[in-house]
């Protein structure tokens, strides 16, 4: 990948994707659904599935940077994870405020929310932090989990996300891309890598392409 500046237009919407804007999001919806069923089953339906798609794409990443797998071939290093929560939270988060929306609304809203995460995905590509491949299957990663999730909770069609949920959450939405970063994700992850790893340094993409190193394809 070659950089390049990427227009203001670019760098704000891939802001949209951070894990420290969308993880209160996502324990908003958690905290919505335990609090409207009062059963922890169905918190459980959402939170288990993301916590699979976090866990996998952050092994992903702890795979790459600390012990140099990836797959030169498909320039992959890791799942995109601003791809994964956009693609796992934004739908559930359309689920939720249309619960008691009319189906073939709530359906619409839904899909711009699924086309939202996948402008978020794009962006990626466009600030020069992942390649194709990885924002793809990031995305999809993220659509798995957001789709399980809406299929196990698809008896409770008539919940909604609380007005004062809703509010706070626009508010939310609303401020945070335009602050500092909340939560450094890639930093602690790579300190994570090398710990696990005894390296130094970490593995960068140049290294993937760099004839000698393991790859997983």
């Amino acid at each position: 990948m070659h950089a390049h500046l990427a227009s203001p237009f670019w760098t704000t919407i891939t802001r949209f994707g951070e894990a420290g804007i969308l993880l209160p999001c996502a324990a908003l919806i958690a905290v919505g659904l335990l609090a409207t069923t009062r059963e922890w089953r169905a918190a459980a339906a959402w939170v288990l599935p993301l916590g699979i798609a976090v866990a996998v794409t952050t092994a992903s990443k702890i795979a790459f940077l600390g012990f140099g797998l990836g797959i030169a071939s498909l320039d992959f290093t890791g799942f995109s994870g601003h791809a994964m929560f956009a693609a796992a939270v934004y739908p559930m988060l359309a689920w939720a405020l249309m619960g008691r929306g009319r189906p073939r609304l709530r359906a619409v809203v839904i899909a711009f929310a699924y086309a939202l995460a996948a402008l978020v995905a794009v962006s990626r590509v466009r600030v020069d932090a992942h390649s194709p491949s990885e924002i793809v299957l990031g995305f999809t990663l993220g659509a798995l989990a957001s789709a399980a999730a809406m299929h196990a909770l698809r008896e409770g069609a008539e919940f909604t996300l609380p007005p004062v949920l809703a509010g706070v959450l626009a508010l939310w939405l609303g401020l945070m891309p335009h602050e500092p970063v909340l939560l450094p994700s890639h930093e602690i992850v790579t300190r994570v890598s090398l710990k696990l790893s005894g390296r130094t340094k970490p593995f960068t993409r140049a290294d993937l392409h760099r004839k000698g190193l393991p790859s997983l394809g």
